[in-house]
């Protein structure tokens, strides 16, 4: 079931967000994950709008919004290829024109998700902290008849 978060969710949200990163980023720093978790729990989470993914009462996926900026999305690793990031990522195009967001160029499993979703390449650039290429992509919103 998707819901909107709640500062409950704080906790397994994080955690689903390190345990996916580390298998998705492995490029990354352990102090970089550590700082970006500060981040994501102090400035981030309380600004966005995001939605969970519940599955038996826990927290197992989630999406977070600022605009049309897809800021994050995250799915427990135990759980990728089962719909949950597809679902969540449908949640977040029903409500938003357009959407918009960077991946890290080496991160494949991202690429690979937001490729069968349909987003395209607009550009790209070196984000600063890591020295990692990341790319930028946009999904245009449904057509309105």
């Amino acid at each position: 079931m998707i819901r909107p978060y709640t500062t409950d969710d704080l906790d397994r949200a994080l955690d689903v967000w390190y345990r996916a990163s580390l298998i998705a980023h492995p490029f990354l720093t352990e102090e970089f994950l550590a700082a970006e978790r500060e981040e994501i729990a102090d400035r981030w989470m309380p600004i966005a709008e995001t939605f969970v993914f519940e599955l038996d009462g826990r927290v197992v996926g989630f999406v977070s919004l600022i605009g049309n900026e897809v800021g994050a999305i995250f799915v427990d690793p135990d759980l990728h290829g089962s719909g949950i990031g597809r679902a969540l990522m449908d949640q977040a195009r029903a409500s938003r024109p357009f959407l918009e967001l960077d991946v890290f160029e080496a991160n494949e499993i991202g690429r690979r998700f937001y490729d069968a979703y349909g987003f395209r390449l607009t550009g790209r650039h070196v984000h600063e902290p890591t020295g990692q290429t990341e790319l930028r992509l946009r999904l245009d919103g449904p057509e309105i008849p």
